[in-house]
């Protein structure tokens, strides 16, 4: 190697270990300028919404959907036990376990218990207030007591029994109406296709001769009103059964009580008869006094 710069690497180190050095630390990072309102605004995140647990929202006093909907679910459950023949009442914990809502709040529950079930026009309350039963239409147990309430309706001219009202009333109402087939008549009515049920009376069961069977058809009378029909049949000379179809009864009107009052005369002192006395002209005479 080169002595000559072996010479000049030497003296620079000397030069290196005689001059000073200083360490310098680095700086730290200054903060950022502070960002305007606006734009430290638009990147805050809005605070997110509690979650609602679903045990949470079902102790909800304030929501009314929610209360209605355990009152409806509690009538459908007491409608169908009443249909399968279970009609003793029952109290708010015993409904409450059988339609498994046992997890509702405590201000739902009184709610139910003094004005929701008492209220509901398909609950019926025991005297107590403390127990509650399925209010059906019509109180009919069977098959007997069925017929009986058909007989009623015949007699008193009120027409038949909506099938709907039947089945939410007589529990097994399907087995019941097979085995009293022969005893009712089921009609649908042409407007909404409902079935009514009817007594068959079967004492008004007669034949008709035939010609009066073909008069009957042949006489047309969908183009005409009840008041037409009316009026023809006055011409014909025949009465219309206006006056024949079950009659409200008149309340009567109180006559006013119109009574005289009767002058009374007056009585005389009879029980002072012996005590009073009778002063005449002849008496002041005979005592001296004259009456001028």
């Amino acid at each position: 190697m080169d002595p000559a710069l072996l010479r000049e690497r030497e003296a620079f180190k000397k030069r290196a270990m005689a001059t000073p050095t200083v360490e310098k630390k680095p700086k730290a990072e200054a903060p950022p300028p502070s960002q305007p309102k606006d734009d430290a605004k638009k990147k805050m995140r809005p605070p997110s919404a509690p979650k609602l647990d679903s045990n949470t929202y079902k102790t909800m006093s304030g929501s009314s959907q929610y209360r209605f909907g355990v009152l409806a679910k509690i009538v459908k459950h007491m409608r169908t036990r009443h249909q399968d023949g279970d009609d003793h009442p029952l109290n708010i914990d015993e409904i409450l376990d059988e339609t498994n809502q046992l997890d509702i709040g405590q201000s739902v529950k009184n709610w139910l218990a003094s004005e929701a079930l008492i209220n509901n026009p398909k609950i019926e309350a025991t005297p107590d207030g403390l127990r509650f039963s399925f209010k059906p239409v019509y109180k009919i147990k069977d098959g007997k007591s069925l017929l009986r309430l058909l007989k009623q309706h015949d007699l008193k001219g009120l027409g038949g029994i909506l099938l709907d009202d039947v089945q939410e009333s007589l529990p097994h109402c399907e087995k019941v109406l097979k085995n009293r087939a022969s005893e009712i008549i089921f009609i649908v009515r042409p407007i909404d296709k409902k079935k009514i049920l009817f007594y068959n009376d079967r004492t008004a069961n007669f034949m008709v001769d035939e010609e009066f069977q073909k008069l009957w058809r042949s006489a047309t009378v969908d183009a005409m009103d009840d008041a037409k029909i009316d009026e023809y049949l006055e011409k014909q000379g025949i009465r219309s059964m206006q006056d024949h179809g079950p009659k409200k009864p008149v309340p009567k009107r109180k006559k006013a009580a119109s009574k005289k009052r009767q002058f009374k005369k007056p009585r005389d002192n009879e029980h002072l008869a012996d005590v009073l006395e009778t002063y005449e002209d002849n008496t002041l005479t005979q005592k001296g006094v004259n009456p001028t």
